[in-house]
């Protein structure tokens, strides 16, 4: 698969997954204590986090294996 399709792919999967974290967000953070410093822990957190999941996919996409195995 060339680097263009990979791309494309890449960029379709992570406005999906982006779209499905920000709802999973605001369905979890209706929980979240009416607290200022709670409220700013769980957004602050939130807000870093979504980056993690989509590291193996922007890997992919450039064509770089994500974990180099020894």
């Amino acid at each position: 698969m060339g680097l263009r399709a990979r791309r494309a792919i890449a960029s379709v999967g992570i406005v999906v997954f982006l779209g499905f974290y920000v709802w999973l967000l605001i369905a979890v953070g209706a929980h979240v204590p009416d607290h200022p410093v709670a409220t700013l822990l769980f957004y602050g957190i939130a807000g870093t986090a979504w980056g993690v999941p989509l590291l193996p996919l922007m890997s992919w996409a450039e064509g770089k294996p994500f974990l180099k195995k020894r």
